[in-house]
């Protein structure tokens, strides 16, 4: 079995931008290859309509992110802006998540679906979670970064990205203050300490 490359050792900080060089990735030719050989987390059709996440604090172990593609049914999908049935994401996998006073909304056209957990001393907690956006917002720190490694020979999770594609890696990652704008998730598992589910009339 081969060693895992060596890692370039610190810390680097990041307030509100946590996701470095993603608005030059969307327009790079590689970001927009298809979801070849299932290398990407999210494996089913998408609805195209968007959820928003929230939480006070996310803490995560052997973090990966790069660029990628979630297809909805067909090219009539009138949630997607594109015209293809598809939406260029940033996918985000975390091997082992903890996330204090989780909130999550999806606007039903004109009422909200609110899921609320682990606002009760005890965060939920996920194993390979895999988050695919549009937009991640807080004030992040990563520990032992690595920045702009092919998404294909990323090494902290079995899940990669296409070759040739921006890709990013660390340790950890901390984020307080966290908003994103998603299509999909996936987790192997997914403990909710606390769930209470509710429509009401605003969202997260």
């Amino acid at each position: 079995m081969a060693t895992k490359p060596g890692k370039a050792e610190g810390k680097v900080r990041y307030r509100r931008a946590a996701i470095p060089g993603l608005a030059a990735l969307a327009i790079t030719g590689g970001l927009v290859m298809a979801t070849a050989q299932g290398a990407l987390g999210v494996q089913f059709a998408i609805s195209g309509m968007p959820f928003v996440v929230t939480a006070d604090h996310l803490h995560g172990q052997n973090f990966e992110q790069f660029g990628g593609l979630d297809n909805a049914l067909d090219s009539k999908n009138p949630w997607l802006k594109s015209s293809n049935g598809q939406a260029v994401v940033m996918t985000s996998v975390i091997g082992d998540a903890q996330i204090t006073n989780l909130c999550q909304s999806v606007n039903l056209v004109g009422i909200n679906l609110v899921i609320r957990a682990g606002n009760k001393g005890t965060p939920v907690h996920a194993t390979n979670l895999i988050l695919d956006s549009t937009d991640l917002s807080g004030d992040a720190t990563f520990q032992n970064i690595q920045i702009g490694r092919d998404a294909s020979n990323l090494s902290e999770d079995q899940v990669v990205g296409n070759k040739y594609t921006f890709g990013q890696q660390a340790d950890t990652v901390d984020i307080d203050n966290v908003r994103q704008d998603s299509y999909a998730t996936t987790a192997s598992t997914f403990s909710l300490p606390g769930l209470n589910m509710s429509f009401q009339s605003k969202g997260c």
